[in-house]
């Protein structure tokens, strides 16, 4: 049987995932903050955009190649940065690099990964880029940002939506501490989930190694901080003019959800607004990004990336009506690894590609670009 008519959706990879992870992984993965209120309503407000379809428009040959920053790429998505993704799926920062390198699409690697971006210089496509948690000391920051690019990522992203921890209280309750700490109730989680101890058994518990290099000594945190706490600061505006000055590249700042910053952030010198509320996963009265997209796209002419709630070529195609320029997806490629292990990556960009030409078939657009041209009329 294909993985397509086995594993046709992302759902069906979310649901293999589930029994293919440690309890405690899986709630890192899957889980949001307090009530997880947040979460809910990304997918519930992406479900209440309306696309009016087409008819009598002939056949259409879909043209999915998206450009961005003066970037071009074979879809109008890419893989957002998660936090410790090498403890999803072992190695799991190498296979969505590949996976992305030959799909054409932007891979975002995280300060807190369980990589350094040295590790994945023979792996990396042309469309690599770095997720920065901002550190305090200015050293650290220079140092950090010339091993940034030197390793080849070129675009910058800076997250701002992330001042302090957030509780988590579903990863609270699984046991699972930050680096995970092997106790009798986590190990017992791992004996019964195979295929991930086999993977992880070379490797041993994943750490933050970037961040090692500068805060090897983790003892006395609490335990929903990880060491990447011992290091940042919440940025101010000042904390982003230093970065402009610092990064030559291109440099998006992620976790935008009030239009009223926007002129300030386009006047400080960015070169992408990235709408984000960290995914439901820091702060549970947030708007659901795609509430927030309106408002800010009609305060700027900037780029705008869009994620959190985005879980078919469908939702793409409505983020792109409401003016994003591109969309970024974290989990569900974490599903697709979790799932299938190394071919998952290049089954979801399957997944993506064949929902965004089926319904762009149904909306008669040649471009998901023109997705604005199919909302409905005022009062439809």
């Amino acid at each position: 049987m294909s993985l397509d008519a086995r594993f046709p959706a992302i759902s069906d990879l979310r649901t293999r995932a589930r029994r293919r992870l440690p309890h405690f992984v899986w709630e890192y993965l899957d889980s949001g903050t307090g009530s997880e209120a947040t979460t809910r309503r990304n997918k519930a407000c992406f479900d209440d955009v309306r696309l009016m379809p087409s008819i009598l428009h002939g056949e259409i040959t879909p043209d999915l190649k998206t450009s961005l920053m003066g970037q071009d790429f074979n879809l109008p998505v890419g893989i957002a940065p998660l936090g410790m993704s090498g403890m999803i799926w072992p190695g799991a920062e190498q296979h969505l690099a590949r996976a992305a390198a030959r799909a054409g699409l932007p891979y975002t690697l995280s300060t807190v990964a369980t990589q350094k971006p040295e590790d994945l210089i023979d792996v990396i496509g042309e469309h690599a880029w770095f997720q920065l948690y901002p550190p305090r000391d200015p050293d650290i920051r220079t140092d950090m940002l010339e091993r940034i690019r030197n390793a080849g990522f070129s675009t910058l992203v800076l997250t701002v939506d992330v001042p302090i921890a957030s509780r988590r209280e579903r990863q609270i309750r699984s046991g699972l501490t930050t680096p995970p700490r092997i106790t009798p109730r986590i190990l017992a989680q791992i004996a019964i989930r195979p295929a991930w101890a086999m993977g992880m058994a070379g490797r041993g518990m994943p750490r933050m190694r970037f961040i090692d290099d500068y805060a090897p000594d983790t003892k006395g945190l609490p335990s929903n901080k990880h060491a990447g706490y011992l290091l940042r600061t919440s940025p101010d505006w000042s904390y982003l003019t230093w970065l402009r000055e610092h990064w030559d590249g291109p440099l998006i700042v992620k976790g935008v959800q009030d239009h009223r910053n926007v002129p300030r952030l386009q006047s400080e010198g960015v070169d992408a607004i990235w709408i984000s509320n960290h995914a439901g996963r820091q702060f549970d009265a947030a708007p659901a990004t795609i509430e927030a997209l309106p408002r800010i796209r009609a305060a700027t002419d900037l780029p705008i990336i869009l994620d959190g709630g985005v879980e078919s070529g469908l939702d793409i195609l409505r983020a792109l009506a409401l003016g994003a320029d591109f969309v970024m997806m974290g989990r569900a490629w974490h599903y697709a690894l979790a799932a299938l292990g190394p071919r998952g990556p290049d089954h979801l960009v399957h997944i993506l590609k064949s929902d965004l030409e089926a319904n762009m078939g149904q909306l008669g657009l040649a471009r998901p670009q023109d997705a604005a041209n199919r909302l409905p009329p005022d009062g439809a």
